[in-house]
């Protein structure tokens, strides 16, 4: 026992020795939790408090589950493969597997991942002659899911208009339709194991006496759902119940958009009446200037069960800050400091650059491949192997190219055209026959086939004679929109990512345009940009560095980097509407949990940490200008040293700070377009006196946001305004 506890500070084996009864550890970034929880298992079975069989465990990913397991096997001479340790879905599995006739199931039922989940629901949707353009299958699914995972069948949904009563008709139909054929998707494994547990006592009755410790890990991350399976299991708290030890950070809950209920931490402790609440404070991971700063900026949050992370690391290296021009210049400075670091010896695979939204990275990416720099995109794809940059940059082959017969497949029936897989093949061997491309071929079918082969051939013509005198950023905007490509992902529920990824290609195609050097007489022929502009992604997105073993700069959303750790960490676009989110302002709690994201991005430096900002920055095809985060400006400056030199903005002085290291003006002195200021005091004739809150475009296309007051917030063109200055 002795060696068991002997590596734990004394808070650690405080949570490790706790009695049988509800506990919660509310353990801080980097505080052990992972050696807290499985050696809290160790040692209940080590003093024979509780056999294997007795022991529930869960966790949030197999990965995690996997590792618990491991070190128990470490810990102690037992063979853990029989214990019940692994996420919600896998034990609600295991569970329904056992009693699957109680359940209401075959024996021998499968299990649907997503993408499964999606064809399922689009075979249902096709058969009973659906418009899915009005009930978009991946839009059914979300629907379907949510009301799932808030415990919800569809006579308990309710529907205030036709279109959630057809909604939920549809919800029945897809229940039936998995029923009959004997599948099970994620959320109704949780759904079927808790109506299970719940109507069936026995089973119920069994389960309770015989789990006698339940472990929880990552409980902030919980749902309403597995909140309410958890207590059922543990007998609500009551007599006999289990030893409910729960392991979480609510500074850390970052996943409400996938259900998570931060709230939950506070009910249990409301509702076991917990005596024990035990705050691990002790980092093993970061320096104290970085512990410092994420303490100051979570500080902010009201609710929250509170914590001060410390570590007997020393204070280490000031935060260092740089503010740039442009996301470019961001974006350059970022990849230059990287590159200095390989060179002084630093791995690659140290070293994180994290952004808050997918489509930041498309300018990280480019610069990165500019300079030879390797690197790999953690937990998604590079920006040009995303699906619908792959599909935009399919039509934009089409048009270049027309025979083009990878692009073509890619694309005939993508948004959907009702052009199916036989038409297709039909297709395919008129194109054999006749010696031609899939493009070339379609004239020589015969018959209603052809119809709608011909009308996507039509539309590609169209698309080519449209844009043959455009600017190459016009030119990709006009064909994402032209070819329905826009209108699909406006249509799905979870869309915005990817429409933001298309705003980005935009982008991409005017820095490329701007950077080119083709001579006058090679731009001066049709599609001619176009063509290198391809030639280009398809460098960036085969350039692979591929192999798996190489040191390679590590790219990922904030929301991604949960769980890592790195020397050093780059968190770029640090500016309001980016991060936090514009969303996150106008929803309750919304600014709050981007809070929280923003203390889960500094905790994941170990050594270094770098934080950027941009005055402008190339979003949904426009410059934009806006404040920088006021997460900045919840560090304390003495943890910071400010990088940025002086620099020059549209030909006159923007700021020059005296030294490198004092902070840039305030952003109430950004110089815009028109000679105003971001923070400065306006008067308009109507609206009254008000304060320049934001700014985008250029020239004759400026724009301002301005805070009226109780006359409202107001965009207006600056041509036109006639704004009087204060």
């Amino acid at each position: 026992m002795t060696d068991l506890l002997a590596h734990l500070n004394p808070q650690q084996i405080e949570a490790v020795t706790l009695p049988a009864e509800p506990a919660l550890v509310l353990a801080g970034a980097g505080s052990g939790k992972t050696r807290v929880l499985t050696t809290r298992i160790a040692w209940l079975l080590h003093n024979g408090l509780v056999s294997p069989a007795g022991i529930l465990a869960v966790t949030f990913t197999n990965k995690a589950a996997r590792e618990m397991q491991a070190r128990l096997g470490a810990m102690l001479p037992l063979d853990t493969r029989g214990m019940w340790i692994g996420t919600f879905h896998g034990l609600c599995n295991r569970l329904l597997r056992a009693h699957h006739r109680d359940a209401g199931l075959a024996q021998l039922f499968q299990i649907l991942d997503a993408a499964d989940q999606l064809a399922a629901i689009k075979r249902m949707v096709k058969a009973l002659n659906v418009d899915d353009e009005k009930f978009p299958p991946r839009e059914l699914q979300h629907f379907i899911n949510a009301h799932k995972e808030a415990g919800l069948r569809p006579h308990a949904v309710e529907a205030f208009d036709d279109y959630t009563r057809r909604r939920v008709e549809l919800y029945q139909e897809y229940e039936a339709q998995c029923q009959r054929e004997s599948v099970v998707d994620f959320a109704e494994l949780l759904l079927r194991c808790f109506e299970l547990l719940q109507r069936n006592e026995p089973i119920r009755r069994h389960y309770q006496q015989r789990f006698r410790h339940i472990l929880v890990d990552e409980f902030q991350d919980t749902n309403a759902l597995q909140y309410r399976w958890l207590k059922l299991l543990a007998c609500e708290g009551g007599e006999g119940g289990a030893a409910l030890f729960c392991v979480g950070d609510d500074d850390q809950s970052i996943y409400r958009f996938r259900g998570a209920e931060v709230g939950n931490m506070r009910d249990f402790e409301r509702e076991f009446h917990v005596r024990h609440l035990i705050r691990l404070e002790q980092n093993y991971r970061s320096h104290g200037n970085i512990l410092d700063a994420a303490n100051a900026i979570i500080r902010h949050n009201g609710d929250r069960l509170g914590k001060n992370l410390w570590t007997e690391h020393g204070a280490g290296e000031p935060i260092r800050v740089f503010e740039a021009m442009t996301d470019l210049d961001e974006a350059r400075w970022i990849v230059d400091e990287v590159s200095t670091l390989a060179r002084e010896g630093m791995a690659r695979s140290d070293i994180a650059l994290l952004y808050r939204a997918n489509a930041q990275s498309r300018v990280l990416e480019h610069q990165l491949f500019s300079a030879g720099v390797p690197y790999r995109v953690h937990g998604g794809l590079r920006f040009f192997e995303r699906q619908e940059i792959k599909h935009a940059l399919a039509y934009l082959r089409l048009i270049a190219h027309a025979d083009d017969d990878t692009a073509f497949q890619r694309v005939v029936n993508f948004p959907p055209r009702g052009i199916g897989a036989r038409t297709q093949e039909t297709l395919q061997d008129a194109a054999r026959t006749f010696n031609t491309s899939l493009y070339a071929a379609v004239p020589h079918l015969p018959g209603k086939s052809a119809a709608k082969l011909a009308a996507f051939v039509r539309l590609v013509e169209d698309l080519r004679l449209e844009t043959e005198r455009l600017p190459l950023p016009e030119l990709v905007d006009h064909v994402v929109a032209r070819s329905g490509l826009r209108a699909h992902y406006e249509g799905e529920k979870e869309g915005q990512d990817r429409l933001e990824n298309l705003d980005e290609l935009r982008n991409a195609a005017e820095n490329f345009a701007v950077e080119s050097e083709a001579d006058a007489e090679t731009l001066a022929q049709p599609h001619a940009l176009l063509t290198e502009f391809l030639n280009h992604a398809s460098l960036e997105a085969g350039d692979h560095q591929a192999n798996a073993e190489a040191d390679a700069v590590q790219l990922m959303t904030v929301h991604s980097a949960k769980g890592l750790e790195f020397d050093v960490v780059f968190l770029s676009g640090l500016e309001e509407e980016l991060f936090p989110h514009g969303n996150s302002l106008s929803e309750s709690g919304g600014l709050e949990e981007e809070r929280r994201l923003m203390y889960v991005a500094v905790t994941r430096a170990r050594k270094r940490l770098y934080l950027s900002c941009a005055q402008s920055r190339a979003l949904h095809g426009q410059t934009h200008y806006h404040l920088r985060s006021r997460f900045l400006d919840e560090v304390p400056p003495e943890l910071v040293k400010w990088l940025t030199p002086g620099t020059r903005f549209g030909g006159g002085a923007f700021w020059s700070p005296a030294r490198v290291d004092e902070p840039p003006a305030p952003s109430s002195s950004r110089v815009l377009p028109g000679g105003f200021a971001i923070g400065q005091n306006v008067r308009h004739a109507r609206f009254g006196v008000g304060v320049i809150v934001a700014a985008e475009g250029g020239g004759e296309d400026a724009k301002v946001q301005i805070n009226f007051g109780d006359a409202g917030v107001k965009w207006l063109l600056l041509s036109l305004a006639r704004l009087e200055a204060m």
